[in-house]
């Protein structure tokens, strides 16, 4: 059953994660990405583990957000929100082991240039 409204911590540049109430809809959650963006985001998902992701701004690199934290190889640009998610891809509230377990692995940020996000911008191309 889909929750109508969902805990998730919200993770912004050069701030500590918070744990926030978002609504469980698509219009709420586009405009919850779209802090700081000229325009309502696209959603993206990033997997982080079994049934725990980022929610983010697909376009977040591409329109100039602030660098946020580094994932992996990669950097996440504009404010983002880790999310539960059920069997079947309905998002759902973080547990409170979740909570703690990523409020600590996002709990550190750094100034990151804008030339490394730079880099890790890449398009592909692909014949027809």
């Amino acid at each position: 059953m889909k929750e109508k409204q969902i805990r998730a911590l919200m993770v912004e540049p050069m701030e500590s994660p918070k744990l926030v109430t978002l609504q469980n809809d698509l219009d709420s959650l586009q405009k919850a990405v779209s802090i700081g963006a000229p325009d309502q985001g696209l959603i993206e998902f990033v997997y982080l583990e079994d049934n725990v992701s980022v929610l983010c701004n697909e376009e977040g690199k591409l329109i100039g957000l602030a660098p946020n934290r580094r994932l992996g190889d990669d950097i996440l640009c504009g404010v983002f929100y880790v999310v539960a998610e059920d069997e079947e891809g309905e998002l759902m509230s973080l547990t409170s082991e979740q909570v703690e377990k990523y409020s600590e692995f996002f709990g550190t940020f750094e100034s990151i240039p804008s030339e490394e996000v730079d880099h890790t911008v890449v398009f592909r191309f692909f014949p027809l």
